[in-house]
């Protein structure tokens, strides 16, 4: 039996190199998105200091370690044999959590899942001695170290509050002091912030993460508490003075500086605070499993006081993890899917919308305009003015043939997230409080983006919905984490062999399981054309960028319609229902050509104004198909789902024979469009009134059927609603090839008489 706990300490190693790759994959956002959506740096810059950053505040955690072997729970109180049970399910559970919030591409606390993980985990277990002893359950409090545990929950809920409030308020400082116009403003007051956010930066980084750092001296860390003014003052001068030299002297922006600084500075506070998430309870294994070999005791009477003592974590482990931190936020791709999440809601101006708006969000949008308007009327007219004429943003001009991606927000809002960020991080990290850098980074982030005006009409319900998920998302943690952590441990405790190499197998087939599904994803999306916005500001540009777009359109309907007609042939449901997806993601990408419109529209110059006229209506046709395509895969789904009567075998004939005749007619759209053979368009429009034919001699079949034949209402109303669709779906069809052909006769024959 002892075997069995070496067994546990090894694949507690493994687990927690794979929790290091999956928490750094989830918290890879707290750190890279300032950067990232300000593009002030390169993307390979901003890894190889973000890399640096980690690397070096592993070697700075050893004092968080604590939390994990004393922050929850009185060690004291347990014996060896449970700790590990405890310990193990903590370490399943946690895996398994991250990885499902890395794979759907949201960001997730790994503070809080560790935390009330170990929460879980130990009431369970305390229970489990309770019922076993015949004690009274009340006695849970000798078990648990309420104290400590309520004041870190407290202050990880907390962070939400402050640090958005924080945030709010120092951007909108910072806003009001430099304008989005800042690189106008005086030298010196760009001079100035550069000092205000490097001391912040400098002292609470980098000078608080030393008392983590096991090879500091006392007499270091004595010095540093006891010179604090002098220290803050000091670096204040110091880095006002360098960010001037740079800027006037060097010519270099002072806010690339910032941020690079920032960037390291916010990786290096991650991985001091965050470390102990992944590390921390195998850490606690390994060193509770050396004090009980070492004193012979069996291990369901060794007290794990051990624990409650302070032991250092050697630092060649945390080097270690440090190593694997790096690398994975190199290779993971998972890494860069989930800040994505946090750039779109804090970007500036419009994007595609992730999140749907409800009525929590649209009811504080509406009460945040009132307030809005409100303290519009009390403040001076002059003052309101001033403040207004601070946050106007600047018009950047652009030539017609040039395309240009704006970044997501400026480099004065990603200062300021770095900066906030950092400092609250850091007091946090101080204090040995395991604040989630995902609740501060985030909600810096979101106050600093409703503070800079980001979230305008068009787009606030979308961006408060983001939030509330995202919040939500968190508080789901919790619950999820603090009830897969009991039950395991309750699985576990019933035989500890069996149940955790049970339990084990399960953990390593879902995390293959989860990698393959995101690969596969993955690769749908890189291998699928997706539709392409026009950029051209002429009637031929439009024609000719929206070739490809049609040609796609033509692929893509051609198969969705055809596995219709197999899925109502086959009654297969499940190929329905793949198929919706397919269906949806095509009428959202037609919907986000369509919101570009305004866009397209203010791009164009007096002389092509005609070619919105086309754009528009080519936009609406394939939307017309879509939406037949949508219609006719959810009445053909309803039908099945409900377990309705199957069409018959004539039915299905006649709408195979349906379904050859449009592959034919789709499949020649999409060569003509691939080719730009925009003359091969006029054959193909001679087909219509042959297919529309054809669909009407279905029609009148099936009228003959049921007057003499067909006992189906469900079945007659389904072919009859399928078939008129279908004339829809044609019709809309070949509207947009009638609309193709004749804008493009329009401009040939003018460039033919020209070359005459």
């Amino acid at each position: 039996m002892d075997n069995i706990y070496l067994l546990m300490i090894i694949a507690l190693a493994f687990l927690a190199i794979a929790d290091l790759v999956v928490g750094v994959s989830n918290d890879a956002v707290n750190f890279l998105n300032s950067a990232i959506g300000s593009k002030a740096i390169s993307f390979r810059t901003i890894m190889i200091v973000a890399s640096l950053g980690i690397a070096i505040g592993a070697i700075f955690s050893s004092g968080m370690m604590e939390v994990a072997r004393k922050g929850i729970f009185h060690p004291g109180e347990f014996m060896f044999s449970e700790i590990m049970i405890i310990f193990m399910a903590v370490m399943i559970t946690d895996i398994l959590l991250l990885d499902f919030f890395n794979t759907v591409g949201m960001p997730t606390s790994t503070t809080v899942s560790i935390v009330f993980e170990l929460l879980g985990a130990s009431v369970a277990m305390s229970f489990i001695k309770i019922a076993s002893s015949g004690g009274d359950y009340i006695d849970i409090y000798n078990y648990i170290n309420t104290s400590k545990a309520t004041e870190i929950i407290l202050g990880i809920l907390l962070s939400v509050v402050i640090a958005f409030s924080i945030g709010a308020l120092v951007q909108y400082l910072s806003r009001i002091l430099l304008s989005f116009d800042f690189r106008k403003k005086a030298k010196i007051i760009g001079a100035l912030f550069g000092g205000i956010a490097l001391t912040a930066i400098t002292y609470f980084i980098l000078i608080k993460g030393l008392k983590g750092a096991t090879f500091v001296s006392d007499d270091v860390l004595d010095y540093i508490k006891n010179n604090t003014s002098t220290i803050i003052i000091g670096s204040l001068v110091l880095w006002t003075l360098v960010s001037y030299i740079i800027s006037v002297l060097l010519k270099y922006d002072v806010y690339k500086l910032i941020i690079v600084v920032g960037t390291f500075a916010l990786a290096l506070a991650f991985a001091g605070n965050d470390l102990v998430n992944f590390i921390g309870v195998p850490i606690a294994a390994w060193q509770s499993f050396e004090a009980w070999q070492a004193s012979g005791i069996p291990a369901t009477e060794f007290s794990m006081t051990v624990l409650a003592e302070k032991v250092p974590t050697p630092t060649i482990l945390l080097f270690v993890a440090g190593m694997v931190m790096v690398l994975t936020l190199w290779f993971s791709k998972k890494a860069r899917y989930v800040t994505q999440t946090e750039i779109n809601l804090s970007r500036e101006g419009e994007s595609k919308e992730r999140f749907q708006p409800n009525f929590l969000s649209r009811g504080i949008v509406r009460s945040a305009m009132m307030l809005s308007t409100v303290t519009s009327a009390l403040l001076p007219k002059a003052l309101q003015e001033k403040i207004d004429s601070n946050f106007k943003k600047p018009v950047i001009p652009l030539s017609k043939d040039k395309t240009f991606e704006m970044p997501a927000f400026d480099m004065v809002r990603a200062s300021v997230n770095l900066m906030v960020a950092g400092v609250l991080i850091s007091v946090a990290t101080s204090y040995k409080l395991p604040l989630s850098t995902t609740y501060v980074t985030f909600m810096v982030a979101m106050g600093s983006s409703l503070a800079d005006r980001a979230w305008g009409a068009e787009s606030a319900v979308y961006r408060v919905a983001g939030v509330l998920n995202v919040i939500g998302g968190w508080f789901f943690t919790a619950i999820i984490a603090f009830v897969s952590a009991a039950v395991i441990v309750s699985l576990i405790n019933i035989h500890v062999p069996s149940m955790v190499a049970i339990l084990l197998l399960i953990a390593v087939l879902l995390l293959v399981r989860n990698y393959i599904s995101h690969n596969k994803k993955s690769k749908e999306i890189r291998a699928e054309d997706s539709l392409r916005k026009a950029e051209s500001s002429s009637i031929q540009g439009v024609i000719e960028e929206s070739a490809d777009n049609i040609s796609n359109v033509a692929k893509r309907s051609n198969k969705i319609y055809t596995h219709i007609i197999d899925g109502l042939a086959k009654q297969d449901l499940e190929l329905l229902k793949k198929n919706k997806k397919q269906v949806v993601k095509l009428s959202a990408e037609i919907d986000e050509l369509r919101d570009h419109i305004f866009y397209f529209i203010k791009n164009l110059d007096e002389a092509s104004v005609g070619a919105s006229n086309l754009y528009i209506n080519i936009l609406g046709y394939l939307q017309d198909m879509a939406q037949s395509l949508e219609y006719l895969n959810k009445i053909s789904h309803k039908h099945i789902h409900n377990n309705h009567k199957k069409l018959k075998y004539n039915q299905i004939k006649e709408l195979k024979e349906i379904d050859l005749e449009l592959q034919k007619l789709l499949s020649a759209t999409k060569a003509a469009f691939e080719t730009r053979s925009f003359e091969r368009i006029g054959v193909i429009f001679a087909s219509k009134q042959e297919l529309l034919d054809m669909v009407s001699q279905k029609i009148e079949k099936q009228i003959a059927r049921t007057r003499t034949e067909e006992s189906s209402p469900k079945n007659t109303t389904l072919y009859f609603t399928f078939l008129l669709e279908t004339k829809d779906f044609i019709n809309a069809t070949m509207n947009l090839l009638e609309l193709y052909y004749n804008e493009h006769d329009s401009t040939v024959e003018p460039a033919k008489l020209e070359m005459q």
